[in-house]
């Protein structure tokens, strides 16, 4: 698992990949970074979880598989993430690692999932991904994305 970044995002390199979380009013803003699309999607995850969870000490209970077929790569960032936001609200499930592997222009995840009560809850529980200025896409070391979290 690759955890959280410092935050000057300046010192990014070729090949890294990363998260931050941005003061939003209301609500958590999340920049992810990758080499690839698919490293940028996990990191976004891994953002989303650290706004209000604590996994470090926390062991895996079951791997979840889940196959995103959306044709843009904006869809797929909102759906892995409103994936999240289900599996915490409808079976108490914490993602804390994840894995990304392109499939057929969509997107193969592997979720290794905890109980919400076994890992320390730090911030509020999101509750779903705002389009409002999602985005995703290449930049000059790989990918980038920036979404908004309703918490």
């Amino acid at each position: 698992m690759v955890g959280e970044s410092g935050d000057d995002r300046t010192a990014r390199g070729q090949g890294e990949s990363g998260h931050r979380l941005v003061p939003h009013t209301a609500d958590v803003r999340i920049e992810a970074w990758g080499a690839s699309r698919e490293r940028c999607l996990a990191e976004a995850v891994l953002g989303m979880v650290g706004c209000f969870a604590d996994v470090s000490a926390a062991r895996p209970t079951a791997v979840e598989r889940v196959r995103f077929t959306e044709a843009g790569d904006d869809e797929l960032l909102a759906a892995l993430l409103d994936e999240v936001v289900y599996r915490l609200e409808v079976h108490g499930q914490v993602p804390v690692d994840v894995e990304t592997d392109e499939a057929d222009g969509g997107l193969e995840v592997r979720l290794a999932v905890a109980a919400l009560a076994d890992v320390e809850i730090v911030g509020a529980v999101p509750k779903g991904v705002s389009w409002h200025q999602l985005r995703i896409g290449p930049d000059a070391y790989g990918w980038s994305c920036a979404v908004t979290v309703d918490v």
